[in-house]
């Protein structure tokens, strides 16, 4: 009998503190009921074929070096993109981790755009442990499934932080804030949902860029840009306590204020901001720009106003998407 295991992790978008994170404020990070989907069926072979249309994977067969466990290319079928460096890495942590390996054809279904910022890298990597983790039969813990997923970012990209991986997980709201050594993360139970509509446009920076160019700004202009960095991080305070309470006014309004903040950090481009400012004019409480900015995704609350903040988006030349904010984590489902 033939055993299909789909296993999903959600998207993330940071809802404040970007940037400001890098100079030790917090920032509060949520899952969003975006999701990606990764769907492993055991071969009988070796091989590991893996077919991700919606991240621009066509089709490429990788065969597995039994003495090493590591995955060689060995038919390419289209353009590789890399996504398939995290699929590789993560089939390859997960075999070595259980002490098995096997063939498997892996489908990835996505419901968000590749390199918006949305976090799509981790989903796919904690997807893919769980996934091919339960297939060969292991049932693997949540903690296990984020050390493999984190384990996968860093070593394909060199350096990563465990916030998007661990959000990818367990899912919810996360406090984070830096300190020497381990960091406070705390998870926030919110007591209502909140309907926010995400606009993308594309990207004209990576965040790595942006990152230098606001580190270049605030070694020019210390003062006033640690003053902003300082600010950013009272409102990301003040959101924590009105997220708690339900507050959604009040969270409406600080995200207009955190956006104005890193306008002045000079990471937001006039695509960005008018997708924004059209959320507001459409009936949004809040609306910022999401991530390392240059491009990519902005939010909007908008309760009662998905229909009009998502036309406001399209219209301006936006791509829109509807969500719901601190989503389930990595989910696990098995058919036979």
């Amino acid at each position: 009998m033939t055993v299909q295991v789909i296993a999903s992790a959600p998207g993330k978008v940071t809802l404040f503190g970007e940037h400001a994170i890098v100079y030790g404020e917090p920032a509060i990070v949520t899952a969003i009921s975006r999701r990606l989907y990764v769907k492993t069926t055991l071969r009988s072979d070796k091989n590991l074929k893996i077919s991700a249309m919606d991240l621009k994977i066509p089709g490429i067969v990788l065969t597995f070096i039994s003495d090493t466990g590591e995955l060689t290319l060995e038919t390419d079928y289209g353009r590789v993109v890399s996504a398939v460096s995290y699929i590789k890495k993560a089939v390859e942590l997960t075999a070595n981790y259980v002490g098995e390996m096997k063939g498997a054809n892996i489908e990835v279904r996505s419901t968000m755009p590749v390199g918006a910022g949305l976090g799509t890298s981790a989903a796919v990597a904690v997807a893919t442990v769980a996934s091919y983790a339960y297939a060969l039969g292991y049932e693997l813990s949540q903690r296990e499934i984020a050390k493999l997923g984190h384990r996968t970012e860093l070593e394909v990209q060199g350096a990563a932080s465990p916030m998007d991986t661990s959000i990818a997980t367990y899912g919810g709201t996360l406090y984070i804030k830096p300190r020497t050594g381990e960091p406070i993360i705390e998870h926030l139970k919110l007591k209502n949902e909140h309907p926010i509509v995400i606009g993308y446009v594309e990207r004209k920076s990576t965040t790595k860029e942006l990152v230098a160019k606001v580190k270049r700004l605030k070694r020019k202009r210390e003062e006033i840009i640690s003053t902003i960095i300082r600010l950013i991080g009272k409102v990301t305070e003040e959101a924590k306590i009105a997220l708690l309470k339900g507050n959604v006014v009040d969270v409406g309004e600080l995200m207009n204020i955190n956006h104005g903040l890193l306008d002045a950090l000079g990471v937001s481009t006039k695509e960005l901001n008018d997708l924004v400012y059209a959320a507001r004019q459409a009936g949004a409480l809040g609306s910022k720009l999401t991530g390392a900015g240059g491009g990519g995704c902005m939010i909007a609350l908008a309760p009662g106003r998905i229909a009009e903040v998502s036309t406001a988006i399209s219209i301006i030349g936006g791509a829109p998407m509807d969500a719901q904010i601190s989503a389930k984590g990595v989910t696990v489902e098995i058919q036979k």
